[in-house]
């Protein structure tokens, strides 16, 4: 028995439909407490700031965001008795401001993008004399995937090799903090960065449309560690919402946008790691029987499968208002 919601951090590793000859297992980071991949960085920052005595009960935190990390904050602040208020922009889905108003956060929203909400918290900070966590520089924002996402892939994996990380890139900290642990255990693996493609920053463009929830922030968080980063895979809205739907149609996984476009990249690097194998090798499929009466033993991934782990960071619950699975 867990002694508190905060203690059931963590989620699953599933494999998922990956092109021929490859594999592609996927965090389910909806199974968190919060509903998202934010829930461990939400903690570990609140955490950090409480044994750096910058953080005593009943103060209040005020944190920009497009979402999920006010979320998991409002879920952390709620289980520990902080107040919250949480700056997000305007254009993002009701669904998140409902949800951050359940757990009791007070919530602000601004016209523009995530760096509009930077800026009216950092108001907020010197008014109220509120704590800012700062997900975008907070080293424990990708200390905490170091520690949990990336320990729970190896475990889950059982010593199976990993050829390639593919993740969307936000604050960074899940990029950063799995591909160092990662990388640790293969150091011959690569990581590959996933963004919007009409705000790529990261692949040398201009900061442009925010129509990602919760990907492409529109400039290089301080947190993403781009040495890392072996490639950067551009995705459109269009191709990610589509994953979406096929991914809830076909599968049974309800994700949200920046999972659909991460998969949309881990697709494209799986082909061309299955190109490039010497030996051709047939993919493991998904078929686990009738669970109540039979259920399997999970077949082998064969050694020369490539493999490759992307993040699903939040359930498509949170994305119902935009109409992406009409």
């Amino acid at each position: 028995m867990k002694r508190g919601i905060l203690g059931t951090i963590g989620s699953p590793l599933v494999q998922v439909s990956s092109p021929p000859g490859s594999v592609i297992a996927a965090k389910i980071e909806s199974k968190n407490p919060g509903g998202s991949a934010k829930d461990r960085p939400a903690l570990a920052m609140v955490e950090a700031a409480e044994r750096a005595g910058e953080l005593a009960p009943g103060d209040r935190i005020v944190e920009p965001t497009s979402g999920n990390t006010g979320i998991g904050l409002a879920v952390v602040a709620a289980a520990k008795g902080y107040d919250l208020t949480v700056v997000m922009p305007a254009s993002k889905s009701p669904e998140r401001r409902q949800l951050m108003a359940a757990y009791g956060a007070d919530l602000e929203l601004v016209e523009g993008s995530i760096t509009d909400a930077k800026a009216r918290a950092d108001e907020i900070e010197a008014e109220a004399g509120a704590v800012q966590l700062g997900q975008f520089e907070n080293p424990a924002n990708p200390e905490s995937h170091y520690r949990t996402t990336g320990e729970e892939i190896l475990a889950e994996l059982e010593g199976h090799r990993v050829d390639a990380l593919v993740a969307g890139v936000g604050t960074g900290g899940t990029v950063s903090g799995v591909g160092r642990r990662l990388r640790e255990s293969f150091p011959e693996m690569s990581v590959v960065g996933v963004e919007p493609d009409t705000n790529a920053v990261l692949s040398g463009d201009d900061p442009g449309e925010d129509e990602f929830q919760g990907m492409g922030p529109g400039f290089v968080s301080p947190n993403l560690d781009r040495e890392l980063l072996d490639d950067v895979e551009t995705v459109s809205i269009e191709a990610a919402e589509a994953e979406c739907r096929r991914l809830a149609r076909e599968e049974g996984i309800l994700v949200g946008q920046s999972s659909g476009g991460s998969l949309v990249a881990a697709k494209r690097v799986a082909r061309r790691l299955a190109d490039a194998a010497d030996a051709a090798c047939p993919s493991p499929d998904n078929d686990v029987g009738v669970l109540e009466d039979d259920p399997r033993t999970p077949e082998p991934i064969p050694e020369a499968c490539p493999l490759v782990v992307t993040v699903f960071w939040d359930s498509g619950e949170r994305y119902m208002s935009t109409g992406m699975f009409e």
